[in-house]
Parts: C-alpha cells; structure tokens; sequence
C-alpha cells in the first residue's frame, strides 16, 4: 500500500529526496512530508514530517530539541531603534551570553511546576550546566534579530533552542536506540510503550518546555537592553513555537524535524537570512504537509562549503545598513548561504499565509 506523501517546492537537493523516501520506506511511518527549505540531515532531512504510529526516533527530531522561533510585537519607534541600533547591539551582546557561553549563576524558570526528567537525563541536565544555560543564545544559525514590519512596528525574533541540555539528552537516546553505544546513521527509534520510549517523550517535554522557556529569557533581556536607548515595551500577542520536535495530533505521532506546526489559524515565524528578515504567518492548517510549514529558507551551502567559497567583500555588501557580526566568524551565516526566501514562502502558499514581512535593523549571531 501506498503511503501518502507530499513534497513542497522544487528543485530540492537529490540527497534530502533519498533520505525522505528512506524515511518513508520504513514500516512504522504512516505519512510524510517534505518542506520547500528542506536539505540534508541526519537520518531525516531538515525540513522534513514524517508520522509514524506508536514508533519514535529521536533522530528525526534532531539534536537541538525544542530548537524554535520566538517573535515578539513591541512598542518600540522605528526610527528610535535605527538611530541607536550599534549601541543596542552592544547592549544585547553585553546581556545574552552567546556561542557556548553561559550564566554565571543558575537563572530561576518562570514555570509553576516543573516537567519530569528521567535520573539519566538530569544527570545530562547537570552536566551541561543546567539552568545556567537558560536565557543563553547558543551558536550557528541562532540569532536575535530586531526589525519593523510594514507598518513599522518593531518585533524582536529570537531562534534558539534547548542549548548543550536537549544535545545531551539527544545523544543518549540516539546511542541507545542504535543498540551499540553510537549515535548511528539510520532509522533507529524505540516502541512508544517500552521503557525507552516513554522515557524519551518524558526527557523530550522537558527539552520541549527548556527551550520556550529560554526564548522568553532571551527576550526579557533583549527588551531590557533595548530599554536603556529607547522607549517601549514588549506588547501582547508574543509568538513562541518549536520546529524540532515529535508530538501526537490527529491520530499519529508527527515528527518535525526543521518544519514549523502550521495548524489552522496557529501563528508561526519563518526566518530568511541576516538580510532579508522573517515572516509572521498564520496557519492554513493543510493535512498534506501534516499541519507543517517550512522553519526557514534552508541552505544551500553548507558551513564549511559557505566559508570556502563566499567572500567576506560580498558579505559586507550584502549586510548595507544591517548593524551585525559580519566577518570570517560568521560568513557560514551569509545570506547568500541560503536558498530565496521569497521563493520559499511562494511554495508553501497552502501551508501558510503571510501576516507581516519583518526587516532587519540589526542582527546578533551566537
């Protein structure tokens, strides 16, 4: 029998397709997806829903567990921020520990009871610092971004997840459902009613919980920071969902694993790159993409590829007018690193509707 699938966009990279229809061979999935931004990943492409019935693999949710988008509406002026933009960066960097920096002290969670983690996954928890690392930013592709929308509203967009905690926590089950010890390519997974498994959606709640909760951290920071240059306040309708995840909906347990919930009417974030911003959108809520959208633009070069062949020359022309961290340390991050946005957000109309287009003033990388 036919498993029913969908791919969005075209002219996605031969090596994502293999893994998807790899994914999908596999008698536990019941049906999949695959987002426009999608690339390659590890055992699952980025980009890439996949529902299976009572199986989960924690590599096709991914190291980075909780990995999500934060956008935040403020009061904030425009032309306030644009006139102080160096100094708030200098502020944010000064106020958000980034890369694989972290709290000098541990920093109290705002939630009312805490979600349960197994004995094994608080020793993880322990050993990558705990809650010191909430509130932190982490390295790569994360990034807080300060912009204005066409009505030149100011939001802040925050990508983050659950830091060195939800990678620790992913290797153990990764190396565990292996059978050997090693986090191994290939569609590893545990029955949701062995031990494992239960024990693996409990770690991954937590994981899942961690990393809304350090998105909001952030934020308070960066608005604080904002606050000592300019006049504002964060403003109601906050937006904060994961694209890194395994939750049961609609009668199955769906994987995203680099893919935004896009349920209808649910608001979503899907960032672009350094310069061409992010989108506010609200969901359609379309079964074929599993309820999904894309959770960026996706690559098309990869790191070591982007800072072989990009030059920081181009890079800086790119970032005209754009206060950031733009240089050799970052030029993995360079807009031309990545696929269109324009373009994937014009395959993905019957996921999503687009509610703002957010520009860039400035733009803080881990």
């Amino acid at each position: 029998m036919m498993k029913p699938y969908k791919i969005f966009g075209e002219g996605l990279e031969q090596i994502a397709l293999d893994q998807f229809h790899s994914a999908m061979e596999q008698p536990f999935v019941v049906q999949g997806a695959l987002m426009p931004d999608a690339h390659m990943g590890y055992s699952l492409p980025i980009g890439g829903v996949v529902a299976t019935r009572d199986y989960v693999l924690p590599a096709w949710v991914g190291y980075d567990i909780g990995c999500g988008m934060l956008a935040v509406p403020t009061s904030f002026f425009k032309t306030a921020i644009q006139a102080s933009a160096e100094n708030i960066h200098r502020n944010i960097l000064d106020a958000v520990p980034v890369g694989f920096k972290h709290n000098e002290k541990p920093k109290a969670p705002k939630w009312d009871s805490r979600p349960y983690l197994t004995p094994a996954a608080q020793e993880i928890f322990d050993q990558k610092g705990g809650y010191r690392q909430l509130g932190t930013l982490g390295g790569g592709n994360h990034f807080i971004e300060v912009g204005y929308a066409e009505d030149d509203r100011v939001w802040i967009i925050i990508h983050s997840g659950s830091r060195g905690i939800g990678y620790g926590i992913a290797q153990y089950y990764m190396q565990l459902a292996s059978g050997d010890g090693k986090a191994r390519e290939g569609h590893f997974g545990f029955d949701l009613e062995s031990q494992a498994g239960r024990d693996y959606m409990l770690d991954q709640h937590f994981c899942l919980e961690f990393a809304l909760e350090n998105r909001r951290a952030i934020a308070g920071r960066v608005v604080r920071a904002i606050r000592q240059c300019c006049i504002g306040e964060a403003s109601d309708g906050i937006i904060n969902r994961n694209h890194n995840h395994a939750e049961f909906a609609h009668g199955m347990l769906i994987h995203r694993k680099g893919a935004t919930q896009a349920e209808k009417d649910m608001m979503g974030v899907i960032p672009g790159n350094m310069r061409d911003g992010s989108y506010i959108v609200r969901g359609r809520g379309n079964p074929e993409s599993l309820w999904s959208s894309s959770h960026g633009a996706g690559r098309v070069l990869g790191r070591k590829e982007a800072k072989r062949t990009l030059s920081i020359e181009e890079f800086e022309a790119e970032m005209t007018g754009i206060v950031a961290q733009v240089g050799a340390g970052t030029l993995d991050e360079s807009p031309m690193a990545y696929k269109n946005i324009d373009l994937v957000m014009e395959h993905q109309r019957e996921l999503v509707e687009v509610i703002h287009h957010v520009t860039p003033i400035l733009n803080v990388k881990g």
